[in-house]
Order: structure tokens, then sequence, then C-alpha cells
């Protein structure tokens, strides 16, 4: 979940509700990184992830370019040399910084990217009331756009502070403001602060099924056109993988079985050194509360592609289909389960909606899904004009697409049909799986 800013909004909000969503999205945005230091927010922990202040600028540079600047006669940039430090891929928009050296960004420091952000606030609600459709419709996507980065700000920081020996919490567990919220995912190794729903196996639909999106919400390019899939008998988990689940495949030998493994997944693991999911240690894991323990009733968390591909094997299951998925997920609300609500710690933790008779339960927030498919054009797919539809179209390679978002997804972000989508050796996203079987 790079830095997408592709979308097909099909209609264009009101001003004051866009107002209203607005000033709330770039709100969090600063109160994720409340509790960082200029040096926390300015470090970049690996090519895969950003600089919190980076992802700060990044969302303003979008609504200074392609709505303040496009749009809105007479605006003046705050700073005409950040279009060059913070545009991510836009080819159309020139030249700009290299992803890998983002972290060498020292200056602008952290206040100085909040005083830009000020300022392109208060323009963009001073200008809503006037703004053409259009141009509503690109705030519309520049807050679906901060939304992803929001999601981004908390994987990345919490990566890089997994480098630091120290473990230092960005959210200290002993402040009783969050303590509740930490003990629902922290669990002694041998202990479980709910217990998982027995795993069953719950027939999916079969047949023709429309997917992709329909309606007049937003969404972004890659779920559309919407059109016809045929499915065949199958099944899936009524609930994720989890981490105690996760447990026995390592004590059965599966990160040492190769005929689990794809042939590029076995490489990776022998490279990399790879024995459990990232960020566990023993009987503990590393979260944004510092270092706690392990759930065995939580969603496993933070696994790759490879991984997710290597247990369905083990489990003599496969991972769904994306399509599979979202049929079953039609039925569900996409506002309900653990999702972002606001700054803090957050981290899957376990969930009893499964254990319901035939419900499916986590299918949105917890952790994102693996599922088998690759990441592709849908038939009739078409990018969005101009720069903003550039990153979808020349990206739908060599990725695997996640379902059903996360702990760390802002709620009322996804949908059904909202398709994510990650390289096969990432798992720095809180990354889970949900098995299937055929019938």
């Amino acid at each position: 979940m790079a830095s997408r800013t592709d979308a097909s909004p099909t209609t264009a909000p009101s001003a004051d509700d866009l107002t209203r969503r607005f000033t709330a999205t770039r709100q969090l945005s600063l109160d994720l990184v409340a509790r960082l230091s200029d040096a926390d927010a300015s470090v970049q922990s690996m090519p895969d992830a950003s600089p919190a202040k980076w992802h700060l600028a990044h969302t303003s540079w979008f609504f200074e370019t392609f709505v303040l600047r496009d749009h809105c006669p007479g605006y003046s940039l705050f700073d005409d040399r950040f279009a060059y430090l913070f545009n991510s891929y836009y080819e159309a928009e020139g030249p700009r910084h290299a992803r890998p050296r983002r972290g060498l960004l020292t200056r602008p420091s952290l206040d100085a990217v909040r005083d830009w952000r000020a300022h392109v606030d208060t323009a963009v609600v001073r200008a809503l009331p006037t703004l053409s459709p259009a141009a509503r419709a690109l705030v519309e996507l520049g807050i679906h756009h901060e939304q992803q980065h929001q999601e981004l700000l908390l994987t990345d920081i919490k990566h890089l502070f997994a480098q630091n020996p120290l473990g230092p919490a960005v959210w200290d567990a002993s402040d009783s403001a969050i303590a509740n919220e930490v003990a629902q995912f922290s669990a002694d190794s041998s202990t479980s602060s709910a217990a998982a729903a027995p795993l069953r196996w719950i027939a999916g639909t079969e047949g023709i099924v429309a997917v992709g999106h329909e309606g007049e919400g937003f969404a972004f390019d890659c779920e559309l056109p919407r059109f016809s899939a045929l499915l065949a008998p199958h099944a899936l988990a009524n609930r994720p993988v989890t981490n105690g689940e996760w447990r026995d495949f390592i004590a059965d030998g599966g990160y040492r079985t190769p005929s689990l493994w794809l042939s590029d997944g076995w490489t990776w693991v022998q490279a990399e050194g790879v024995d459990a999911p990232a960020y566990w240690e023993g009987d503990r894991q590393f979260t944004l509360a510092g270092w706690q323990g392990i759930d065995p009733a939580a969603p496993v968390t933070h696994i790759s592609f490879f991984e997710a591909d290597a247990f369905a094997s083990w489990a003599g299951a496969r991972l769904p289909t994306e399509f599979e998925w979202e049929a079953a997920a039609a039925g569900y609300d996409p506002r309900a389960g653990q999702q972002l609500d606001a700054a803090g710690p957050v981290h899957p933790a376990a969930d009893g909606s499964a254990s319901d008779g035939a419900a499916l339960g986590g299918m949105f927030g917890g952790v994102w899904e693996w599922t088998g498919s690759a990441y592709r054009p849908y038939p009739g797919f078409r990018a969005a004009p101009g720069a903003v539809g550039e990153y979808n179209g020349k990206f739908m390679s060599g990725q695997f697409v996640l379902r059903g978002g996360s702990c760390a997804t802002p709620r009322r972000h996804v949908r059904a049909s909202y398709r994510n989508f990650f390289y096969p050796h990432q798992r720095w996203q809180f990354t889970g799986l949900r098995l299937a079987k055929d019938l």
C-alpha cells in the first residue's frame, strides 16, 4: 500500500461533508506522530518504509499540488522546493528525491512540515465551498490517500522502533489511557485474553458472482469495472489463523520443510534466515507499545505471502482467491471489526465474532488477509486520467492481493471490493491469512 493515489470517485461529495472529513483526517495524522521527536520522524529504517515526517509532507504535497495549485487560481506554493522532495512516483510531476534516500532529509524539520500542513489545511478549507465537482472529487481522493498513509505511518514507525535494541514504545503501556487497549492484544504465552473460536469450514458462494465496486461511493480504479466471475465449490475458514496455530506450524518444522514452500519462498526463507513472523522473539513480540506477550488466540500477523502459502500447504488447505473472499465479505459490515479510530498502539486482538454459528469472523479489520490472487487489472480496466492515475496500472505486476483491512486501517476506509497489494516477501504490514479449501 505504497503511495497509491489513483481512484475513480463516482460522485462529488458536498463541501460540508468534505470539510468535516478532511479536517478529521488531517488531525488524525498529526495525532499519530504527536509522541515522536524530530529524530524519530526523520529516520528511514528500510527502503520499503518512509520517515513519518515524509508521510506528513507527501500527503500535504498531494493536496497542494492537485487541488490548490491546479484548481485555485492565484494560489502560491508554500515552498516550491518541496515538490522535488515529496513527490513519490508521479513521472508527470517531474523528477523527485529517490525513495531509499528519504531518511536523509533532516530538513525541513518536523515542525516546519507541521507549519506547511497548517498552511495547506487553511487554504483547502477556505477553497472547498467554491471548488468545482472535479476538484471536490480530488479532495475526496486525497482523504483516502492520506488514510492509506496513516496505516503506513504506524507500520513504518513500528519497523523503525523495532530496530532499536532498547525496544522503545511509541505508546507506553503503563499509561492508564492506553492500558486497556494493550491488554486486548497482549497476553502471557500460556494464557489468552479471549479463547479463539474452533476452526470451522463455511461453504462459500459458487457459480457466477458479480465482483468489483458498484454504487455511488468512492472506489479506487483498481476496483473497477464491476464484472462477473465464476467460483467453483469451496469453503472458507470461519476466522483467521491464530498465533497458537502458527506456533504449531513452527514446532512441526514448518520453516524447515522445503516441500511446503514455493521455490521463491524457500529461497527467501533460507537467504533471510526466517523462522517466525516478523517481530517475534521467543514468547514475546514487538508492538507499538514495546515488547509484549504473544496472545495465542489473536490472529497471527506480520507474515509474508510466502509464509501464508506455506502454512496453508501444511494445513492441507490453500489461500482463498480474492473473488471468493469478496463474495463472502459482501454480507458483512466493512465498518465493523478492529480498525483505527484514534492514535494508539494498535495490534490485532482475539475476536469472538467467529463463534456465532455460520458467521465468518474478522472479515474486516484485525489483519489484512493474503489471497492467492495476483494483483492484475480487471477486464476493461482503465487507469484514471492524469498524474493521479499513474500508480495502479503500472504496478500491476508481481504482487498479490490482500483483503479486509487491519487494526491500523482507518475505519470507513475499506469495503468488500477494496484491493490492497504487496510483493510476496513483504511483511511489515499487519498481514495475516484465512484458510480456504475446495469442495
